[in-house]
C-alpha cells in the first residue's frame, strides 16, 4: 500500500509564497503522475497541478498558472507545490494524488490520495 503526506500548509496574507510538499511511503513506488487538487469550503475538489513522474511535463490550472510551480524530487518520491501571490481565492484544504488511471485532470482518476493540509490566505 502506498501512503501519502502532505505538509507546509498554513497561515499566510495575500501575496505571500508558500510551498507544499507530498512524500510517498509504502511500498517501492514509482508513480506515474502525482498532482495536487484543493478543496475549498462548500466547493468541489478541483485540480491544481499535475506532473508526469518520468518525462517531467506539468500541468496546472488556468486559475494558478503562472503563480504556482509543481516540482519532484525524485530520490525522496517527493512533490512540491510552490505557490506565490496567494490570494484570499485560494484558500482551500490542498490534497496530493498519485497514479491516475484515467484523464489526470479528474479527482475520479486518482486511487491514492493524501489527507491533506489546510491553506488559508487572509485578505
Amino acid at each position: 500500500q502506498v501512503q501519502l503526506a502532505e505538509s507546509g500548509g498554513g497561515l499566510v496574507q495575500a501575496g505571500d509564497s508558500m510551498r507544499l510538499s507530498c512524500g510517498a511511503s509504502g511500498r517501492t513506488f514509482s508513480p506515474s503522475v502525482m498532482a495536487w487538487f484543493r478543496q475549498a469550503p462548500g466547493k468541489e475538489r478541483e485540480f491544481v497541478a499535475a506532473m508526469q513522474w518520468i518525462s517531467g511535463n506539468t500541468y496546472y490550472a488556468d486559475s494558478v498558472k503562472g503563480r504556482f510551480t509543481i516540482s519532484r524530487d525524485n530520490a525522496k518520491i517527493t512533490v512540491y507545490l510552490q505557490m506565490n501571490s496567494l490570494k484570499p481565492e485560494d484558500t482551500a484544504v490542498y490534497y496530493c494524488a498519485a497514479d491516475p488511471r484515467g484523464y489526470i485532470r479528474s479527482t475520479h482518476s486518482y486511487e491514492y490520495w493524501g489527507q491533506g493540509t489546510q491553506v488559508t490566505v487572509s485578505s
